[in-house]
């Protein structure tokens, strides 16, 4: 007896301990017991998954397969999935499906067999990989296109100079003008090249010490002209920004394409927010932002409330010649030419953006090293103090490891918290008489209810809960897109734990956040 008590201790020891999801089921494949990152993976409350199918964590298709391959195992002991390990897709209570690393046990108990399964979550790697494999791809594509244009330069000018000097030694008008439009045909593809050649890093950049936010200021003094009265444009420039080392007319012509493209993507109107801040990426934002160098950066932010872009045109935005704008001219050649030259600034360039919520564009570029070293020791310690005293924070996002992050990094600031893969979910959860003292919701949420659907009716239905709303768009360009007449404070992501800390601080203090 005293043997069987200490296995069993050690068993739930383990099972606690265990970072992965372990589910334990008998041979009819009815789960006997889970640990507690089994929960959290599957978005079950403990003890929820007890005495269900398995088949609970599977889609559909795969829980046919396995019925199917346990029928035959239990009948001709030819294994299939046992003492296996491969990758298979996952299913949470709300019905998202996504990548797991499988491996399946078998022990035999006092009256029947066991199945152990532990589940690792492939759903951060897969992102990275993904992430690792676009970059990989555009840098390719930018050494092909280099050697192409490099190439092509060459033709054209042995093409420009022989045209002019057959200009100079004709005298004959009619052949004059041929030889204009060939030479004007010439240059235009040079400067076709001349384009791709900033794609492909390749171009000559010269860089000065620069203040975006004068930069920006100049800039935005030509854009109001180019996109009329029409289109109403934003300005959040922080005051103490750091400089950079940039090609300032590079740097406009950047600006000038996202700006037009949003214009193109926003219809007959709209709205366009442009923002400035110094921002510091750490090891927080490597979860959120792939493919960012640690360090503190200066991030020019260009904002549009238009069409949005689908899964596809984010996936190839970057690439050259890529568009949808095909049917009233556009090159593709635009948002090529902003990240080529961003990425030889040695910066980074984010995209944010949802199917009819309109686009989000951050340009990262290096501060100096001098200021950036003033502002290493700025904030440090009390970005991780404690500011709470248990009170409960309900966590809203529907990305499960953005959903972690964020629940680490509020329990490291004293809080206690609660999560909720949707709005939808968390409306029910508060219904139900789940406590809490502040929601902190993201804003694009699958379901019903978006984030701003979800705060109007917390503010309504709960007035004592505070609100803080966070997102990759940042700007009340979405907020007037999705709830009319609302107006709620929106924490930029990616954010510092210190932006966190102060917009909470805020509203325990009982501010408003801004």
């Amino acid at each position: 007896m005293e043997r069987t008590a200490r296995d069993s201790a050690v068993l739930h020891a383990i099972l606690e301990a265990a970072v992965d999801a372990i589910v334990i089921s008998d041979e009819n494949g009815n789960i006997v017991e889970t640990n507690e990152a089994a929960s959290r993976m599957f978005q079950y409350t403990p003890g929820e998954m007890v005495g269900q199918s398995v088949n609970i964590l599977m889609p559909n298709g795969v829980a046919t397969q396995h019925d199917s391959f346990m029928l035959h195992y239990r009948r001709t002991g030819t294994r299939h999935i046992l003492g296996t390990n491969r990758d298979v897709q996952g299913r949470r209570k709300d019905g998202t499906v996504f990548p797991v690393h499988l491996s399946v046990g078998e022990t035999s108990g006092a009256s029947q067999r066991m199945f152990i399964g532990i589940f690792h979550d492939l759903t951060q790697r897969k992102t990275a990989q993904e992430a690792l494999a676009r970059s990989q791809r555009l840098d390719a594509i930018g050494q092909m296109t280099g050697g192409i244009a490099h190439d092509f330069n060459n033709l054209l000018t042995v093409v420009i100079g022989n045209l002019e000097l057959l200009q100079q030694r004709t005298t004959e008008d009619r052949q004059a003008a041929l030889i204009q439009d060939a030479l004007e045909s010439a240059e235009l593809g040079a400067e076709l090249t001349s384009r791709l050649m900033i794609f492909a890093r390749k171009s000559s950049l010269k860089p000065e010490r620069t203040n975006l936010r004068t930069l920006c200021e100049e800039t935005l003094a030509l854009l109001r002209r180019t996109l009329g009265s029409r289109y109403v444009i934003k300005t959040d420039f922080a005051d103490d920004l750091d400089p950079v080392m940039i090609d300032p007319v590079q740097l406009q012509s950047a600006l000038v394409n996202l700006a037009l493209n949003a214009r193109d993507a926003m219809g007959e109107r709209g709205e366009l927010l442009i923002s400035t801040a110094n921002v510091v990426i750490d090891d927080s934002y490597i979860a959120q932002e792939t493919d960012i160098e640690p360090g503190h950066y200066v991030r020019l932010s260009v904002i549009d409330n238009g069409a949005g872009m689908d899964a596809e045109a984010k996936k190839r935005a970057f690439e050259p010649f890529f568009t949808t704008k095909a049917d009233t001219g556009g090159t593709g050649l635009g948002l090529a030419m902003v990240y080529g030259f961003v990425r030889q600034s040695g910066g980074h360039i984010t995209l944010y953006s949802e199917d009819g919520l309109g686009t989000s564009f951050g340009l990262y570029f290096p501060a100096l090293p001098e200021t950036a070293a003033g502002r290493a020791a700025q904030g440090g310690s009390a970005a991780s103090k404690a500011i709470a005293e248990g009170e409960v924070v309900l966590i809203v996002e529907d990305n499960p490891h953005v959903r972690k992050l964020s629940v680490e990094r509020i329990r490291a600031l004293g809080f206690a918290t609660k999560e909720a893969p949707s709005g939808d979910e968390a409306y029910r959860m508060l219904k139900s008489g789940v406590h809490a003292d502040i929601l902190f919701s993201d804003l694009v949420m699958p379901g019903e209810l978006n984030g701003y659907d979800l705060a109007a009716k917390v503010a309504a239905e709960f007035p004592r809960i505070k609100i803080l709303l966070t997102s990759g768009y940042a700007s009340d360009i979405v907020t007037n897109s999705m709830a009319e007449g609302q107006s709620y404070s929106v924490l930029h992501k990616p954010y510092r734990q210190a932006e966190l800390s102060a917009r909470l601080q805020a509203l325990l203090a009982g501010a408003a956040p801004g």
